[in-house]
């Protein structure tokens, strides 16, 4: 039951009224509900009412007095229990954009970055250990993951497998091994998903959509997309000091499935993006971002190779020494993809920047016209569509094409809420979010694969996605997964 209109309280109908919906009548639909979900003792609950949307899907409209409604408008009986693992960051505000559910556990390895939001939510159980949290916290319904890349793969499977809906932020996992799983687990366990990335409940993204598929621009061979990123340390070796971790982070529970190493303050809370052990460099922390609209728009798949090069970092002692960094993602890199043709449409070279490269400017801009930042381009025979990750409404250049081109009509449905709340309504029954990782672990999946190309520079890789292998290069397949450190 999506539990749309029970959220709408102005009106109602009860107790043995028939009611007309869909021009066919119903009788008596909220009794016959509350006797299916608690027959002896006649009380409502929560989550049999949860598990019983789909055949209560008719019912419309409940007074909130019945339930006991808090200022949120929503009763207790139809809130979810979310709980949050990895608070500190951009978690904090995924939970935001929860509070009208019940925020019933947080778990954070660093108390004073978990600190703030602790005090926010002072009712909410709170943990160190995510394993701890599930096993001692029955009642929880969805969980948001929002910790450091390398542990989200493994904080989503263990609360999937015991039927939890997930929210997990982009890249969605650290490894190409890892995004397949979650696709397969959230079909095997039917819970709804969503990825993090929240521009893809945007009218934006929609827009480009809707263009390309009108062909707006012509067929398109060609696509571009970049960031700024990174904007925390790339390109350099592991330190050499070891100093202790501070009392309020629990190292050993942060590191989780990485190799052992010391601690150092390089590391965490920010600079992890950087460090092949636990980020996903530029690439990963916003290519699920930019990429995002060319590959729905597109309807890319996978891509059968993908080739990079970066900027070498030097020896200081020999200037014309080459180092070979195993430790950080590149300073900058371009990545070129290969995407096959997919029905009528053509094959396409989609091309990332990263660290201040940017592709070429095309010959149909204006004279005066600039590439935006953090953005991209989708290259069609009678025009370009250039877009960003800012929230700027895409754009058709050049400006004639733009003037002469009649909009089409709206296909694609519209999120009027936010990406979270989009998620929210999904795990109460309604359709599946519109981020889900039926589509976002196939995104994760192509652009992880550009960071695998990144440990093998000058090397076009052949990608197999039907057998998750690369196989021209065989070193390559052992990124794919990674190894777990014993105990994960």
């Amino acid at each position: 039951m999506p539990f749309l209109a029970v959220r709408k309280w102005n009106s109602y109908f009860f107790g043995g009224m028939n009611m007309n919906i869909n021009g066919k009548k119903t009788k008596n639909i909220f009794s016959s509900l509350l006797d299916s979900t608690n027959s002896k003792s006649g009380r409502f609950s929560r989550r049999k009412f949860l598990q019983s949307s789909a055949a209560a899907a008719a019912f419309t409209i409940v007074p909130s007095s019945v339930f006991g409604a808090d200022s949120t408008g929503l009763p207790p009986s139809e809130k979810l229990n979310i709980a949050a693992v990895g608070i500190g960051g951009m978690g904090r505000n995924n939970i935001g954009e929860c509070e009208s559910e019940n925020i019933v556990a947080l778990c954070d390895v660093d108390d004073n970055m978990a600190r703030p939001v602790f005090e926010k939510y002072p009712n909410a159980k709170k943990y160190r250990d995510y394993r701890v949290m599930l096993e001692k916290e029955k009642n929880i319904d969805a969980v948001i993951i929002a910790t450091p890349d390398h542990t989200h793969a493994i904080v989503a499977l263990a609360a999937m497998e015991l039927g939890k809906h997930v929210y997990v932020q982009k890249p969605l996992t650290w490894s190409v091994a890892e995004a397949r799983q979650l696709a397969e687990a959230a079909k095997k366990y039917k819970v709804a998903t969503q990825m993090g990335n929240q521009g893809h409940s945007g009218e934006g993204i929609r827009l480009i959509c809707e263009w390309t598929w009108d062909n707006a621009i012509g067929p398109i061979r060609e696509a571009h997309a970049w960031t700024n990123r990174p904007v925390w340390p790339q390109g350099i070796p592991r330190p050499a000091e070891t100093p202790d971790a501070p009392q309020h982070l629990d190292w050993n529970l942060w590191l989780g499935p990485a190799p052992q190493r010391p601690f150092n303050p390089i590391y965490h809370p920010f600079n992890w993006r950087g460090w092949y052990d636990f980020g996903t460099g530029a690439l990963g922390d916003m290519g699920c971002h930019i990429i995002d609209p060319i590959y729905w728009a597109l309807k890319l798949g996978q891509p059968e190779s993908v080739q990079a090069v970066c900027a070498q970092q030097m020896d200081p002692s020999d200037r014309w020494k080459k180092l070979v960094n195993t430790e950080t993602y590149p300073s900058a890199s371009v990545v070129h993809y290969n995407f096959p043709a997919r029905g009528n449409l053509p094959a396409v070279k989609l091309h990332w920047y990263d660290g201040g490269l940017l592709p070429a400017i095309p010959d149909v801009f204006e004279p005066d016209r600039k590439l935006r930042e953090n953005g991209g381009l989708l290259i069609g025979e009678k025009g370009v569509i250039m877009y960003n990750d800012s929230g700027e409404s895409p754009i058709i250049i050049p400006e004639d094409r733009r003037k002469a081109y009649k909009m089409p009509e709206k296909s694609i449905p519209r999120i009027t809420t936010s990406h979270e709340k989009n998620w929210l309504e999904a795990c109460k029954g309604g359709k599946p979010a519109c981020g889900n990782f039926e589509y976002s672990a196939a995104l994760a999946e192509a652009v992880l694969l550009g960071n695998i190309a990144l440990r093998f520079l000058g090397n076009r890789l052949i990608w197999n996605a039907a057998d998750m292998k690369f196989t021209n290069l065989p070193d390559a397949n052992q990124f794919i997964q990674r190894q777990y450190r014993t105990g994960w």
